[in-house]
């Protein structure tokens, strides 16, 4: 069985390390899914979820942004930041979330920077809905 080397590190160090049979990146000219073989490719990525499949298994990460770096055997995403689902706080996504909304309604009334705001409601939503999935 063909397998990819698979390494996801963030600004604060390695997060994620293993072997896939597939993984599947949303970038910014779309979704991709890379498998062994694949052409050599740089590309960045958008606020989602990355996932990797070996065998039965399927781990998830909540990225937001980053690049991804493609390779025949090899897979490196270098995230701005990454997160496994169980290790979210839900809560805390949620302030995030309303935070931003407020920020995104009061944005034509005050001097708030649309998108940075947008950016903040992207990451709460996709850590949310990651965090929150069974």
């Amino acid at each position: 069985m063909n397998t990819l080397e698979v390494s996801v590190v963030t600004p604060d160090g390695p997060v994620y390390q293993g072997e896939a049979e597939l993984v599947s990146v949303k970038a910014q000219s779309g979704e991709l899914g890379i498998l062994p073989g694949h052409i050599p490719l740089v590309a960045p990525l958008t606020i989602n979820a990355v996932r990797f499949k070996h065998g039965a298994d399927t781990h998830v990460l909540a990225v937001s942004g980053g690049f991804v770096e493609v390779r025949p055997k090899q897979v490196t995403i270098l995230a701005e930041s990454a997160e496994n689902p169980s290790e979210i706080d839900v809560e805390r996504a949620r302030a995030a979330k309303e935070r931003a909304e407020q920020r995104l309604n009061q944005a034509k009334q005050d001097n708030v920077d649309f998108s940075r705001a947008e950016l903040a409601l992207k990451r709460a939503i996709n850590r949310l809905d990651l965090a929150t999935k069974k």
